[in-house]
């Protein structure tokens, strides 16, 4: 066999294993997406079709009329909150942690790592009576406040990996030049590591956007319901309203692609500057 006949045997199969993975990833959403568009009687058939035979959009009207704009509007604000949040302490955080020398700052990164490997079900029960006390419960706030301690963890670390290959004579430089040290970060870190700030903002949106267990646990009306609460409240003791599921899933499914996709501009112009040698 000839090296050519090699070369084009193996991209056959590069893309094959490519088509694979397109299918496995695309399907189950291509599915959601024509299940919000089908009857339900239609998709409850045992039969399996590609294009409904009775295309409805009233789904999506019936979606609007079943409060999914009070969830929607709980999601965005604690997610949007979240985000806020945790990019400012944790980027400031993984700062220091990889400038600065203090006592306690490799066992207190580590902790902070650490809590991540708790299981949230031994978490909940204490979590609960606590916030029932202080009377937090069905609040947003309350949601914050956890989320804030699912995401930070991640963040620092991910955020002092990009710190730590930053080369400390530019901040130098520029404080030489007259920058204090606050102001060199701002005007020198920040725009070297923004791929990794852009990296982090997805991670901590997905996270927070799609979390259950918490907001399922410590909500009960629509005051702080998120949506993936609201999509599991279409399951009922009649049994689960599919179509409904998959209306929500699609629209919810939407703002995480919006966000990765705005975002997705600054890691690629990152990852093309890093490879341009000056």
């Amino acid at each position: 066999m000839s090296i050519q006949t090699k070369r084009i045997l193996g991209r056959i199969v590069l893309y094959l294993l490519v088509l694979v993975i397109i299918v496995v990833t695309v399907a189950p959403f291509l599915w959601l997406v024509i299940s919000s568009v089908s009857t339900k009687i239609e998709l409850l058939d045992r039969k399996i079709f590609l294009i409904p035979e009775t295309f409805t959009l009233s789904n999506y009207e019936a979606l609007i009329s079943r409060d999914f704009i009070p969830a929607a509007v709980n999601s965005i604000v604690v997610t949007t909150s979240v985000v806020a949040i945790s990019l400012v302490l944790g980027v400031l955080a993984a700062y220091a942690y990889s400038r600065f020398k203090f006592w306690g700052r490799g066992p207190l990164l580590n902790l902070s790592l650490f809590t991540q490997m708790i299981p949230p079900i031994a978490l909940i029960i204490p979590m609960y009576i606590i916030f029932k006390r202080l009377d937090l419960i069905n609040q947003r706030g309350t949601l914050i406040v956890i989320y804030l301690s699912l995401v930070l963890p991640y963040l620092i670390w991910i955020m002092k990996s990009y710190i730590d290959v930053t080369p400390k004579d530019l901040e130098e430089a520029a404080m030489i030049d007259g920058c204090s040290k606050l102001r060199s970060f701002y005007h020198v870190v920040l725009p070297v590591i923004k791929t990794g700030l852009a990296a982090t903002v997805i991670f901590a949106f997905i996270i927070t956007w799609n979390e259950f267990f918490y907001a399922f646990s410590l909500t009960k009306t629509l005051d702080a319901k998120t949506l993936p609460v609201l999509i599991y409240d279409f399951n009922s003791k009649f049994g689960a309203n599919y179509v409904m599921s998959a209306t929500a899933g699609v629209v919810a499914s939407l703002p995480p692609v919006l966000v990765a996709l705005f975002f997705q501009k600054y890691i690629i112009s990152g990852l093309s500057a890093g490879a341009i040698k000056e």
